[in-house]
């Protein structure tokens, strides 16, 4: 039997399992380089990330694109509009369509790599 303790003296309880031996963890850096169930998760979650940026992007861009002739079709003075001798509906669609674009991929490629670094933070803090 182990002596009582003194009143006021503080013990140490211990469970009789932290002797035994603990599963080794891996970094998440090499679950998914071996392609491990979690590594596989890990990289679905990422993909999943980027599909869905990509079809936001693709999807705002495909309404601006899209509501341009709906937007001149429902109000048709800005048909007869004109710009620096241009019709108005020509001039935004040559004019304004493209730097949308540029904007769009710009704002796309900065919010990727902004998830890839985050994506790189998960997988390092584990």
């Amino acid at each position: 039997m182990s002596p009582e303790p003194r009143p006021g003296r503080r013990v140490a309880v211990m469970s009789p399992r932290t002797a035994a031996a603990r599963r080794p963890r891996y970094p998440a850096t090499r679950e998914i380089d071996e392609q491990t169930r979690l590594g596989e998760v890990y990289m679905r979650s990422f993909l999943r990330t980027q599909v869905r940026l990509a079809l936001f992007v693709c999807t705002v861009l495909a309404c601006v694109v899209g509501g341009l002739p709906l937007l001149f079709l429902l109000i048709p003075e800005l048909r007869s509009v004109h710009l620096l001798g241009v019709p108005l509906p020509w001039a935004v669609l040559a004019g304004l369509i493209y730097p949308a674009f540029v904007i769009g991929a710009w704002l796309y490629v900065r919010q990727a790599e902004r998830n890839e670094r985050h994506f790189a933070e998960l997988v390092e803090r584990r």
